[in-house]
């Protein structure tokens, strides 16, 4: 194809390597040098200077970085009440905290760790480099990401302000009637849980829907669904799993919040009115145990694509790893009845039950496998993000192994609400999620900023984590199996849990210092690191070929793959690029679902201030109902306005073809509505 006459039509072109693309640029119009292409798409894509441009911006990875940024600063202070727990319970009769503020401290610290650190930024991390992974230059609803975000961290404001003026939540993470209910649960501490929660799950609702569109319909040129890197499908799973697991919790925290209105004054979950409080436990857990996997799936696509960089070798079974974790979304719906075996459950649904939660260990077995022969086949680089994955898989393990343990009927009753279940609990989020976050953040940190961290600095502070770790959480398996209950805020000395609560909240401290050390790393290193280079570990992903930090619009000429990993098996100077998409307009070329094959043309919204405009009115329309069930129509009417002006923006839509040897051109014209 010539790429000349590519160039100069209305639609994308696909075929050109990026030498002669170049080249033709600057042969249509001579003042159009690559370094003035940079020049206008940086003009077109890059949000206004000053405060209303940085409201205003819809770039994913401006957007991607609130996200982490915000997430990270909920995880600092729910930590913070983690550890003013665990000083409490350091020794027996102790008087740090009081009874009623425990439970906010506890409900809090639940609810922040589940809600608004754990999912939000294993979201962030997918939106920020879904885009780059698959070669295009923004997510396909780029206002929708924004008002995303606003509605997070008004949400996250709410709990913790809460928690400030002494009204915040305090019936647990879980919130269960009766004693969340109207009778049990008197003021608006309840209240504030369940709209939390509503909100926080239209946030990962919107997530979802921005990460199932920009991957089926944005991929590079090539990328077929078998070519996609793991950590894109581990994203695409989840947010399948979120669509179908979310709205459960909704109508949960809903129904419970109608009713506590004493002008709606509902009884789903109210016995003497003929509600069921079993049934708000069906409908919690229909969500809290995919929950589990809608954290650990993505942390999984960060260590299968972490441990090729450092193996120094393709990732061995790619088909398995991705079919593992389709199987895993799929039997993570099948679980979450091994909650309930306290409860009256028949003996045939526990049976079912115990089996399909004992089977979900298989799938996890095979990525385990192919993990370790991929480090067993390859040429192992021991760097810090490597140190994390190697952590990753023996934590992961062990939480699994007490998971199989809590899967059994008869232990899981001798357990159950004991410090075991923390101990698992804990092994399985934080050992299987958080440990994979931190190698992530050290692995992509050099993306991100363009300079190197610490390596020094960053084995002392994995040292001080993994350390502290389990020093916090490995005895409280002893004490669970030594009748510690959950959720109590003192003991009696006579228990003997004085000393393993010693020695946990000893760890819980070393674990304290290792995560400060690493957050000072961080810091230090975005002025201080060693400049890092577009790929100072030599990965193979598009995320990579890109500058570090990446351009306000990703690529200058979005790329066309042909193997899984481009930059290593592909020649850079022979890979074809898309061109001919405008410079003037945030233009992206969408593609067929299966094989990537070019589709249209497409143009993606501007910068607007109507998300926060929205994020506002939506959350003061669940703030009014905690108060006053009046609030609805008020807020809602104003929502239902901007929405509409949101929604009337129309683009323009150009349908390409992509005949080898002939330019592509404009076939078909439509104005959909965006």
């Amino acid at each position: 194809m010539n790429p000349t006459t590519a160039t100069t039509s209305s639609a994308a072109g696909v075929g050109a390597t990026a030498g002669d693309a170049a080249t033709a640029t600057v042969d249509v119009r001579a003042a159009l040098t690559p370094d003035r292409a940079d020049e206008l798409l940086d003009r077109t894509w890059r949000h206004r200077p000053g405060l209303i441009g940085w409201l205003s911006t819809t770039n994913h990875k401006d957007i991607a970085l609130r996200f982490i940024v915000t997430a990270l600063a909920f995880f600092a202070i729910a930590g913070l009440l983690a550890a003013a727990m665990r000083t409490q319970l350091a020794r027996p009769g102790q008087r740090v905290l009081g009874p009623d503020l425990y439970n906010q401290f506890f409900t809090t610290h639940g609810t922040a760790m589940m809600f608004l650190f754990a999912v939000p930024i294993m979201k962030a991390i997918g939106l920020y480099f879904v885009p780059l992974m698959i070669g295009t230059r923004n997510v396909a609803f780029p206002r929708m990401n924004a008002f995303a975000y606003y509605l997070f961290l008004f949400t996250g404001l709410l709990l913790f302000g809460a928690l400030a003026l002494n009204v915040g939540a305090d019936r647990g993470w879980f919130a269960y009637p009766p004693l969340s209910g109207p009778q049990f649960g008197p003021g608006k501490r309840p209240d504030v849980w369940t709209w939390v929660i509503s909100l926080t799950e239209i946030s990962a609702l919107v997530g979802a829907v921005e990460i199932i569109t920009t991957v089926f319909k944005q991929r590079a040129v090539g990328m077929s669904l078998a070519r996609m890197p793991v950590f894109v499908w581990a994203q695409l799973i989840t947010a399948f799993m979120v669509i179908f697991a979310m709205p459960s919790v909704m109508l949960a925290s809903s129904m419970l919040s109608t009713d506590r209105m004493p002008t709606v004054n509902t009884h789903f979950f109210n016995p003497a009115e003929g509600g069921d409080v079993l049934l708000y436990q069906h409908l919690f857990w229909f969500f809290g145990h995919p929950e589990v996997y809608i954290i650990f799936i993505p942390a999984t696509g960060f260590i299968s694509d972490m441990i090729p960089v450092f193996a120094r070798r393709k990732l061995f079974g790619y088909t398995a790893v991705v079919l593992s974790l389709i199987a895993t979304a799929f039997i993570g719906f099948g679980l979450w009845v091994h909650h309930m075996f306290s409860t009256p459950v028949p003996e045939l649904g526990q049976g079912m039950f115990t089996a399909s939660s004992m089977l979900i260990a298989i799938p996890s077995g095979v990525q385990v496998f192919c993990w370790i022969a991929t480090i067993w086949l390859g040429r192992p680089w021991i760097r810090t993000p490597m140190l994390y994955v190697l952590a990753f898989i023996v934590l992961f393990v062990c939480g699994g192994l007490t998971g199989v343990m809590t899967a059994s009927v008869s232990v899981d009753l001798q357990v159950h609400d004991t410090f075991f279940v923390v101990a698992h609990l804990h092994y399985v989020l934080i050992g299987g999620a958080v440990f994979p976050l931190l190698g992530a953040l050290h692995f992509w940190f050099p993306k991100w900023t363009g300079r190197m961290p610490s390596e020094r600095i960053g084995v002392v502070a994995f040292v001080l984590v993994f350390v502290g770790f389990n020093l916090t959480f490995f005895p409280m398996h002893q004490l669970g199996l030594q009748g510690m209950t959950r959720r109590v805020y003192t003991y009696l000395p006579g228990t003997g849990w004085g000393p393993l609560n010693m020695l946990a909240t000893i760890g819980a401290y070393v674990m304290a210092l290792g995560l400060i050390v690493f957050a000072c790393n961080f810091l230090v290193s975005c002025r201080r690191g060693r400049p890092a280079g577009d790929n100072p570990w030599h990965a193979p992903t598009l995320d990579w070929a890109t500058t570090s930090p990446p351009r306000s619009y990703n690529f200058r000429f979005p790329p066309a793959v042909r193997s899984l990993y481009p930059l290593w098996s592909d020649d850079p100077a022979k890979t074809p690029v898309v061109i001919g998409l405008q410079l003037d307009r945030r233009e992206v070329l969408t593609t067929t679902v299966m094989d990537a094959r070019p589709a249209y043309r497409y143009e993606l919204a501007g910068d607007s201030l109507l998300p926060l405009f929205l994020g506002v009115t939506v959350f003061l329309t669940f703030f009014g109902l905690i108060f006053h069930p009046w609030a609805l129509p008020i807020f809602g009417g104003a929502s239902g306005v901007i929405l509409m002006v949101w929604f009337w923006r129309q683009n323009t839509v150009e349908k390409v073809h992509d005949h080898p040897g002939e330019p592509p051109g404009p076939v078909h014209r439509q104005r959909p509505r965006q």
